[in-house]
């Protein structure tokens, strides 16, 4: 790979720029092989969130805890959790989310192909160049009193 400056120049390049261009380039990708399976990510991740509950989820729960991902609130969140339900790869009993076959079979080739995409995301990349990129940025973020999701 060839890379866009020298390491002098980069050291001078904007945060906010590479970023950002990092961000799109990663999420631009995922989204378009989950499209090719006819899911936008929100709903991969409201899928990801209820299988392999056999209690189901409570919706409003999930909601909350995925909202914090979009800057569009959990509007997003309802419309795509109801496009779900609507398709038959979720119930609903009461207030809680309960995956089907076919969403479990969904679930099972989304995953895989989250796996592919990982491994083309991350190819060349070390694991110890990859936690170093995101303790980088986990201090940028801490430096600028932004915002970090923990888990």
């Amino acid at each position: 790979m060839e890379y866009s400056h020298s390491d002098a120049e980069l050291a001078g390049q904007p945060i906010g720029y590479w970023a950002w261009a990092a961000h799109t380039a990663a999420v631009t990708h995922i989204r378009a092989g989950l499209a090719r399976h006819g899911l936008s990510q929100p709903q991969w991740w409201v899928l990801n969130q209820v299988v392999g509950h056999a209690g189901g989820r409570d919706r409003a729960e999930v909601t909350d805890m995925l909202k914090r991902y979009l800057d569009t609130g959990s509007d997003v969140l309802t419309t795509d959790t109801d496009d779900l339900l609507d398709r038959g790869l979720l119930t609903l009993d009461g207030d809680r989310l309960y995956i089907t076959a076919d969403g479990a079979d969904l679930h099972a080739r989304c995953a895989a192909l989250q796996k592919e995409m990982r491994a083309r995301i991350h190819d060349g990349i070390s694991d110890e160049e990859y936690v170093r990129t995101l303790k980088v940025l986990q201090r940028m973020i801490h430096n600028v009193g932004g915002k970090m999701w923990h888990h």
